[in-house]
């Protein structure tokens, strides 16, 4: 029994992951209706594992109600994109400024070794690998600090900005640009400069790529 248990909650995660990628990746755009039985039929799975999903997706504001009591794919307003910057200034500076202080070298590598991996993204051009690895570091940082709660609330936010930045296209100089920006940050972190960090993310979040 607890085997069985163990294998429906893999399953019902498996199935929320590939809908919150297809609505994040955009091939789920806002206003679309998730209906249960064709996401079943499409991915392969029964509607329970929908079911859970749908309803999670809902509760962290990806979907929200349409026609008819479905769910359809929530359209980011600019009041909701607002708000959304605002959130994710707050949680980052205090992900910074907590890092600044209880970080430990082997973390501080690990940001190291991101920026070296983002640095080698830029040099292919390899846009998508380096916006994996731009939320891995911002991730990171919110990890090194040791704030659980506020790295699963950065991790939703970071799907709603992914949302806003769909169509943006970027140069590779744009991409060299964010990792300066981002070296600057954990520059100050390994320094234990957190005000200098504060400056350094608050000026990379406002140079962010939002669209509308």
């Amino acid at each position: 029994m607890r085997s069985e248990i163990g294998q429906s909650s893999t399953l019902t995660q498996r199935t929320y992951e590939r809908m919150r990628a297809g609505i994040i990746g955009g091939q789920y755009p806002a206003g679309t209706v998730l209906g249960e039985g064709r996401l079943a039929e499409d991915l392969g799975v029964s509607k329970t594992p929908v079911r859970h999903a749908l309803n999670r997706l809902r509760l962290e504001g990806f979907l929200a109600p349409g026609p008819r009591r479905q769910l359809v794919v929530a359209d980011l307003s600019p009041e909701r994109r607002t708000e959304i910057r605002d959130v994710r200034k707050a949680l980052e500076t205090i992900a910074v400024r907590t890092a600044c202080e209880v970080s430990s070298m082997d973390d501080v590598d690990y940001l190291r070794l991101l920026l070296i991996r983002q640095r080698r993204a830029a040099d292919a051009h390899a846009e998508d690998d380096f916006i994996e690895l731009d939320e891995e570091l911002h991730l990171a940082i919110a990890a090194a600090a040791h704030l659980p709660v506020v790295e699963r609330m950065l991790r939703t936010i970071k799907g709603f900005v992914r949302v806003m930045r769909l169509g943006t296209a970027r140069s590779r100089d744009h991409l060299y640009n964010v990792l300066t920006e981002h070296e600057a940050i954990v520059d100050a972190i390994e320094r234990r400069d957190s005000d200098a960090a504060v400056v350094a993310l608050l000026a990379h979040l406002e140079r962010a790529d939002y669209r509308g």
